[in-house]
């Protein structure tokens, strides 16, 4: 993956900065890709390029073979990556190349305020939008609510920004490298209640790639590969107004069960997770969606240290969204990469020590669209 935060660069070159060091991390050339599918949400509204997979495509290498784009809102590379994995699970392509890219800073032309409707266009259109909410608005109304349940505070917020500022600091990829203290996420401007600005995932550029074959072929490849044994994908109602509750993110929590059932793993067995913050409230209820904290108990897990690097089950080493950034596309396969590169002992000072089981989770919209992904060491 790339360096996440402001590019200036085109898309398609972003891009390739990170596909071809999968190819290469892999020791394989574009002739041994089957079929590529691409993560990428705003194109058509911040490029002015709707029809990106073959042009990207064509930018790397790749000729005369399946090319395909998904979008599912924040979630959009982690739904490329299933389709990639079943896939080659069902024998449909031997290798794939999955990944995302996106430009969300305004090197694309388009300030803050735009981006900020930009993103807004996967909240409901209809009885939501008119209403003016943006996601931090959205976040903001799931966390209040969990305060009020559960007797979250603001301290407790700002807790998992300076852990997640903390394990980016350490992670030379990360959009923000530098440490926090509970007092600069409290001091900084509010976004929205309870949410200050240091609670809040930036806008960033960024590309991943990941590469996708099968056990057999694997072994034939130089890179080390690390095992995908279980992936959830589960959909919660749209609008928010309609959801049964505003805390437990169904759709997470049903993502869960299926890629634990898939993987023959509960949530005890997890080493570590790579989580969707893009607000630190987002956080704090996902731990309990995905069973690694009591309901309840969300609040209270980065300040105990419970999921901080050395902890019982350390959450967002690479510093999730938070610290390392979001740009949308790319977001999924990032996480992939970090599970990756986790597993096979390659991340530094940021290493979770011995880590063999790993979860990715990733939402789109408002908690409506969820994928969790568990991966582990290869025997």
């Amino acid at each position: 993956m790339t360096k996440f935060g402001p590019h200036e660069q085109p898309l398609p070159e972003l891009f390739a900065d990170a596909a071809l060091p999968a190819l290469s991390d892999a020791g394989i050339g574009q002739n041994e890709i089957d079929a590529f599918y691409l993560g990428n949400t705003l194109g058509g509204m911040t490029e002015n390029a709707s029809h990106l997979a073959p042009a990207l495509a064509s930018h790397i290498g790749l000729r005369s073979i399946p090319c395909q784009r998904f979008e599912d809102a924040c979630a959009t590379s982690s739904s490329a990556f299933k389709h990639a994995v079943q896939a080659v699970e069902n024998g449909v392509h031997d290798t794939v190349l999955v990944g995302g890219v996106e430009r969300c800073t305004p090197t694309t032309g388009k300030e803050t305020d735009e981006m900020t409707k930009i993103f807004a266009s996967a909240t409901h259109r209809q009885y939501e939008q008119p209403t003016g909410i943006t996601f931090p608005g959205v976040f903001a109304l799931l966390t209040k609510r969990h305060m009020h349940e559960h007797g979250t505070t603001r301290e407790q917020l700002a807790e998992v920004a300076v852990k997640n500022q903390h394990h980016g600091s350490m992670n030379p990829r990360a959009h923000f490298g530098e440490n926090a203290t509970v007092d600069d996420v409290l001091e900084s401007p509010v976004i929205a209640d309870p949410f200050h600005l240091m609670d809040c995932c930036p806008f960033s550029d960024g590309a991943s790639a990941v590469v996708v074959t099968s056990p057999e072929l694997a072994d034939s490849y130089d890179g080390e590969g690390v095992n995908v044994t279980g992936i959830g994908h589960a959909t919660d109602i749209v609008p928010i107004a309609d959801k049964q509750g505003l805390t437990e993110t169904r759709a997470a929590r049903d993502a869960a069960a299926e890629a634990y059932r898939q993987a023959g793993i509960d949530a005890d067995d997890v080493d570590f997770a790579e989580v969707h913050d893009c607000f630190t409230g987002a956080e704090v209820i996902a731990v309990e969606a995905l069973g690694l904290v009591e309901d309840g108990k969300g609040g209270t897990a980065a300040a105990s240290g419970l999921t901080a690097l050395g902890g019982e089950v350390p959450v967002n080493p690479s510093g999730g969204l938070k610290a390392k950034g979001h740009p949308i596309g790319a977001t999924g396969t990032a996480q992939i990469v970090e599970l990756t590169e986790q597993l096979r002992g390659e991340t530094g000072d940021r290493q979770v020590e011995d880590a063999e089981i790993g979860i990715a989770h990733n939402l789109g919209g408002d908690t409506a669209t969820t994928f969790v992904t568990v991966m582990e060491v290869t025997a």
